[in-house]
């Protein structure tokens, strides 16, 4: 039995509806000998029975996607490892024996372990948001710290993936921010030739704002060891109704609360590492204002990025602008939950109002 140059680890949970479009296009591939494993977390729909059909060895594991997915890996016999999300989509019937052939000729150029990642084109967009979702796939082409994301299919060796000790299993969500970071350390991220698609369904869900405020939350945790808050949040984000807008108030609530209860030396320090980790995180401001202004130009597309780069990053590493970057991130937390406060009780007020007008109507 000939060896597969490439083996295709999915996590899934409930993914019948999205995987057989990303098996169909996974079979069309040209130019390489793949396996498809799927890491499974006890789906309850057809998600098992449709890979064990199709001929995908399907790896039961816990829930969480770095547990699955490390699962998959152990079985996998590929020398390179592409892990990929359901709602991925694959551009060209050639990409992936085109980025298989990249990474090895980056790696034999550099001479140290690469992994490789594809620009990403968002499908299923919110209608309003299109240069949010610009924003978001011009980002996916960066291999700047926090641009590296597990949905963007990460192409690396199965040598490199084992010396780095795979997928962390510490949280259930963030697995991929944690591999990234030690990529960067340990080898070099490359941009792989083509692009995937990828689903925005999750902004259509739970509300384009109230998701890009949540995942900046848990960012803003990951990056400052944060860790009780990133325990405790998936039990409130389990808890919601997954077919309405995600309630914001409660991760307010908890993280105020879980500052309080720390004392206050360590919510010192605490909110002196969000100010820090919030200026370091400026460079997207002046990425997004590159897009809107000089998003057309051939050469130097980001002409406010390096400035800010070269010029102004340097220059702000001292004591006291921490304390203002603290100080702004504190108000601007207290604006944010205020303002998330309001949104929330007047739309909690007018669903009553239209449900009562609805059973009275009903009853006349």
């Amino acid at each position: 039995m000939t060896t597969p140059q490439l083996s295709v680890i999915i996590p899934t949970l409930n993914e019948a509806a999205l995987l057989p479009g990303l098996l169909a296009q996974l079979q069309q591939q040209r130019g390489v000998t793949l396996e498809i494993l799927i890491g499974d977390a006890g789906s309850q729909d057809a998600t098992a029975r449709m890979a064990c059909s199709t001929g995908v060895r399907l790896i039961r594991a816990p829930m969480g996607r770095g547990a699955q997915m490390n699962a998959a890996a152990r079985e996998a016999t590929g020398e390179y490892l592409l892990f990929l999300h359901a709602d991925s989509g694959l551009s060209n019937p050639d990409l992936l024996a085109c980025a298989l052939l990249a990474l090895e000729q980056s790696q034999a150029s550099i001479g140290k372990p690469c992994a490789g990642h594809f620009q990403l084109c968002f499908v299923d967009q919110p209608s309003g948001y299109s240069w949010l979702f610009h924003y978001y796939a011009k980002k996916s082409t960066l291999n700047r710290p926090e641009c590296c994301n597990g949905d963007q299919g990460w192409l690396l060796s199965r040598g490199f993936f084992e010396k780095l000790g795979g997928f962390s299993e510490q949280f259930p969500f963030l697995e991929d921010q944690d591999l990234a970071a030690r990529i960067g350390q340990q080898g070099t991220w490359m941009n792989l030739p083509g692009s995937l698609t990828t689903s925005a369904r999750r902004f259509q869900k739970e509300g384009v704002w109230r998701r890009v405020l949540l995942n900046a939350m848990i960012m803003v945790c990951w990056h400052t060891g944060f860790e009780e808050f990133l325990r405790l949040a998936p039990a409130i984000y389990r808890s919601q109704d997954v077919t309405r807008p995600v309630q914001m108030t409660p991760f307010f609530h908890l993280f105020w609360q879980l500052n309080r209860a720390a004392g206050r030396k360590i919510a010192w320090c605490r909110w002196r590492a969000m100010g820090r980790y919030a200026w370091h995180s400026v460079w997207q401001i002046f990425f997004l204002l590159d897009l809107l202004l000089f998003g057309s130009r051939k050469s130097d597309p980001f002409p406010l990025l390096d400035w800010y780069d070269k010029k102004l990053h340097p220059l702000i590493h001292f004591f006291l602008f921490d304390l203002f970057c603290m100080i702004i991130v504190l108000i601007l937390f207290v604006i944010l939950w205020a303002w998330v406060v309001a949104l929330e009780t007047a739309s909690k007020i007018l669903s009553f109002f239209v449900i009562k007008f609805n059973v009275n109507k009903n009853n006349d």
